[in-house]
């Protein structure tokens, strides 16, 4: 398949072993993930914190892969600079956090980074409708955000073909990420509604086979559905309820 009309996976270093974090992304990378997906959170927008600025500043010293950055805070036009300084590639702020959402998206993209906006579950899509062609991405959270490992919210599959909608129409060129649950048996319903970047943390971090066998099968189940996608077939996964 062509790999400009692939998936790409980019693994949650949330679930990795922070204790072998180096060691964890370079799994990741020689498995073939397309980027490095950084949860960043503050205790205050989420009740969890995580790392910040020099973690991203490391990983940028040990990977070539984009650094896939998504802050889960509070007032996040306070630190854009000092993130893209570090080396983010993409910079995704949360749209509830924003107040001044269109002037946060400029400044990230101003810096050269690409600009992401991310949903929460009880968010409807009409919150971004005005900025669809000021982003590079849209990440729909299929978990409430927080904490690493969580169930897949089947309810989500109709709101990330809601957005797919949206973003079509719009002409936009963003690409349509998804985070939360993500394995074998949801990245299938996920990729039928439109989504093309996935965020998998327990998935291949936690597997027992391993991050690369982890990462092969995610992609695997991915790209198969995304093949019956493009052939006009019928999915053969089974709805999740």
């Amino acid at each position: 398949m062509n790999r400009i009309s692939a998936i790409k996976i980019a693994p949650s270093i949330l679930a990795a072993d922070f204790a072998r974090l180096a060691d964890a992304v370079a799994e990741a990378e020689a498995a073939g993930a397309d980027a490095i997906h950084v949860d960043v959170m503050d205790g205050q927008f989420v009740p969890n914190i995580t790392v910040g600025i020099p973690v991203v500043a490391a990983l940028r010293r040990i990977t070539r892969l984009p650094l896939d950055v998504h802050l889960m805070i509070v007032q996040p036009e306070r630190h854009i600079r000092a993130f893209a300084e570090a080396g983010a590639n993409y910079l995704t702020v949360q749209v509830e956090a924003c107040v001044h959402l269109h002037r946060v998206l400029q400044t990230i993209r101003s810096l050269g980074l690409r600009a992401g906006v991310a949903l929460n579950p009880a968010t409807p899509p009409v919150m971004i409708s005005q900025v669809l062609n000021d982003i590079d991405l849209v990440l729909v959270m299929t978990v409430n955000p927080g904490f690493s490992g969580q169930t897949f919210i089947p309810g989500m599959v109709a709101k990330i073909a809601e957005v797919r909608r949206m973003l079509d129409e719009a002409e936009s060129l963003a690409e349509l990420e998804v985070d939360g649950g993500i394995n074998p048996q949801t990245a299938p319903l996920v990729v039928r509604a439109g989504a093309r970047m996935l965020v998998a943390g327990k998935a291949i971090y936690g597997a027992r086979e391993g991050v690369a066998a982890a990462l092969r099968a995610l992609r695997q189940a991915a790209e198969r559905e995304l093949e019956a996608v493009l052939f006009g077939k019928e999915s053969q996964v089974p709805v999740i309820s």
